[in-house]
């Protein structure tokens, strides 16, 4: 890892303030705790303290020898130009050793700063897993069916929407063809969520690269830790696991004014993940696949905690009415410490019901970072004082495929394998109800 971050040196802002963090150690300590994130703060407290006193050591010395030069171009006298160039050997050789010294203790430190957690907001429970998540809202009426329901795989199958065998046959493992109505489903899910969002306006809409570079994964606080579950490029780029990181980077290393705050986006990308940590979950069907597709709310607001907050809901809310226009059943979790990112404030997981599983899955997750985000990748705002100042950012899935497939189809189901379409949605499908395709 330090190898590899000790290249990482074009960005200014890389991390949480450190003046933050030296008056504040024992706040950040229990913040990282409750996240259960493991980086040794103390460790950087004292390489803070070295870098520092090294930093120091370094200008004292080039600012001798710039006096050591002033001398060498001004004096008339020999012996004083030869005692003076002499002393300026000395002294660079020394100051090439302090400046490697400097550079190590800048490496470690760069490394430990890219590892401190954001602090949890207070209202964030206690938990080791998401398990420990706490329900918030439920809202829509859990079906009850009148025979044993069957699961997305069986239902989309038997519809010939959906081929597995020569999806895993061409692509591997959790591979997938989306077939006929399958696709014509996906289609009208993404025109409904364009049409929504734009209906309700303000956001900005996006088609992002789904390749980007490293420092925008770092700068969205993706990278160190979430490394082994990206695609890499053999030219160094990665391959996104949410439109998150595009939009994020949009304004990398500008100053936006105070006016023209919030910034809102809609970034819709194909998204790629590898699942690592997943073996054995989700192995059949579409809840967990590698590729899929999504539309992301991504904002940009004022250094303001309050708004931050606000605008949180704000995009919970969105979400949750595209769901409840698609009349699908679930319930709102606020996420544990230990289910929170590094750069996650408050987090919460929109999870709707699937009737196979019995259970709520996860389709939505909405959180703010407040300058996390914004001071890594240095985006930051003119406030009415002539100030600058790092925004704050917040985003939210707004609804991404083919997962959301799982919850829609499996709660529509008729005891004959057909599926209703939710009223939503007829006009972009053209029927009422799916019924069995001839196979092809």
């Amino acid at each position: 890892m330090l190898k590899f971050y000790t290249r990482f040196t074009r960005l200014k802002f890389i991390m949480l303030d450190i003046k933050f963090i030296r008056e504040n150690l024992d706040l950040v300590k229990e913040g990282a705790r409750k996240k259960h994130i493991e980086v040794d703060l103390d460790e950087l407290i004292r390489l803070d303290h070295k870098r520092t006193a090294t930093l120091q050591e370094v200008e004292k010395m080039r600012a001798e020898q710039n006096e050591y030069s002033k001398k060498i171009g001004t004096t008339s006298d020999a012996q004083e130009r030869t005692d003076s160039i002499a002393k300026m050997k000395i002294l660079k050789v020394n100051l090439q050793k302090k400046e490697k010294e400097l550079e190590a203790t800048m490496a470690k430190w760069r490394t430990l700063m890219l590892q401190v957690p954001n602090i949890p907001d207070i209202s964030v429970p206690e938990g080791e897993s998401d398990a420990d998540n706490k329900e918030v809202k439920v809202l829509g009426d859990i079906p009850r069916f009148s025979f044993t329901p069957k699961s997305h795989v069986e239902l989309m199958e038997g519809l010939n929407m959906i081929d597995f065998i020569r999806g895993a046959k061409t692509s591997g493992f959790r591979g997938y063809f989306l077939k006929n109505e399958g696709v014509t489903l996906s289609f009208a899910i993404w025109q409904f969520v364009f049409d929504r969002m734009k209906k309700k306006g303000g956001f900005t809409p996006l088609m992002t690269p789904s390749m980007v570079r490293k420092e925008a994964l770092i700068g969205s606080g993706y990278l160190p830790q979430g490394e082994e579950d990206l695609y890499k490029t053999q030219d160094g780029e990665y391959l996104v696991g949410t439109a998150e990181v595009p939009s994020m980077g949009y304004y990398m290393d500008e100053v936006l004014e105070k006016k023209d705050l919030p910034i809102k986006f809609l970034g819709f990308s194909p998204c790629f993940r590898r699942e690592a940590g997943a073996h054995g979950k989700d192995t059949k069907g579409i809840f967990r696949v590698h590729e899929f597709f999504k539309f992301e709310q991504v904002v940009l607001c004022e250094a303001n905690h309050d708004q931050s907050v606000k605008l949180h809901e704000e995009l919970t809310a969105n979400a949750e009415a595209l769901l409840q226009e698609l009349e699908l059943p679930y319930h709102v979790v606020i996420n544990c410490g230990a289910d929170l990112g590094l750069g996650q404030v408050k987090k919460y997981d929109i999870e709707a019901w699937v009737p196979s599983e019995n259970k709520y899955r996860e389709t939505h997750s909405s959180s703010y970072f407040h300058d996390f985000q914004t001071r890594r990748l240095n985006i930051r705002y003119r406030d009415t004082d002539g100030s600058l100042k790092f925004v704050h950012s917040l985003n939210n899935t707004a609804l991404a495929t083919p997962r959301i497939l799982v919850s829609l189809i499996e709660n529509n189901q008729q005891e004959d394998g057909s599926i209703n379409i939710p009223h939503a949605l007829r006009a972009y499908m053209g029927v009422d109800v799916l019924k069995r395709h001839v196979v092809s």
